[in-house]
């Protein structure tokens, strides 16, 4: 059976501690902050005695040797061990307020004074380019505003997809509350009509039975759903060739409560049978 890694990275913040400890109850044999040159002789013991699923933490305290991670990834790819890179992310705002409230120092805090709001946000940015290229090759999950619990949840059901089969995520959000950080493509459905200005439909959600037949109504949603459907359909076993482990779909509407979320239903439904797939509604979730 072949090699599980399940390789998590990120900024410091976003949530690694929490994402570890759910990969870990899934039955991952995990290790933390380990330096990326050990990472091919690592995952050769580790196979020996271990089994055949492992989580490794790897952060920016290993910069130095951070270069070398694309091209051990590679190596690993062709001995035939499925990797898949996971990128916990948050706002710089975000970071900021969690570092405050725990009162824990940012790992690439040089001395006392970085403690101050202007320094750690420096300290963050250049974290954030040390991480860019990493960033660039994973799956991204924005954890801005997730609670523990639900980041362990999006974590389990990530891991419990089909290992080196690409996983289709379909995401509903509101524009008030901003872009997802971890969307890899974003469709804007705020010109469709909207049931909010229904009085018997603006308490419910796309989620329920009577918004879904006013939406299926409207000639407009119908042709938006077909657009981004030919678009995935155009476009998907590309991506699935370039060892993409996941794609994002961000669909946003005014509030996200409707038409973003009986968007997400409708395309998670007819991907279903060709693709795994996930459904997250931010804002109901």
């Amino acid at each position: 059976m072949a090699l599980e890694i399940v390789l998590l990275t990120g900024m410091s913040g976003s949530g690694k501690s929490v994402a570890l400890h759910a990969l870990e109850d899934a039955g991952y044999y995990c290790v933390d902050n380990l330096p990326p040159e050990l990472l091919s002789p690592f995952v050769a013991l580790e196979h020996q005695h271990h089994g055949n699923r492992v989580a490794i933490a790897i952060d920016a305290r290993s910069a130095t040797g951070l270069p070398q991670l694309p091209q051990q990834i590679a190596q690993l790819r062709g001995q035939g061990v499925v990797i898949t890179p996971l990128f916990l992310d948050a706002s710089t705002g975000t970071l900021v307020r969690r570092f405050s409230e725990t009162r824990r120092r940012h790992p690439l805090t040089k001395d006392h004074a970085q403690s101050e709001r202007k320094a750690l946000v420096q300290t963050i940015e250049l974290e954030r380019e040390l991480l860019a290229g990493l960033r660039e090759q994973a799956h991204v999950i924005d954890t801005s505003t997730l609670r523990a619990p639900q980041l362990q949840s999006t974590i389990k059901s990530l891991v419990a997809t089909q290992a080196g089969q690409l996983t289709l995520v379909f995401q509903s959000f509101a524009f008030k509350r901003g872009i997802p950080m971890d969307a890899d493509y974003v469709f804007d459905v705020r010109m469709l009509p909207n049931p909010h200005y229904e009085p018997a439909l603006r308490a419910l959600t796309g989620q329920d039975a009577p918004v879904a037949d006013f939406l299926r109504q409207q000639p407009e949603v119908l042709r938006m759903q077909e657009d981004i459907a030919l678009f995935l359909d155009r476009w998907l076993d590309a991506l699935a060739q370039n060892h993409r482990s996941y794609v994002t779909v961000a669909i946003g509407c005014t509030g996200g409560q409707h038409r973003s979320v009986y968007l997400v239903e409708q395309l998670a439904q007819r991907f279903g049978p060709q693709w795994t797939t996930l459904r997250r509604h931010r804002e109901l979730d």
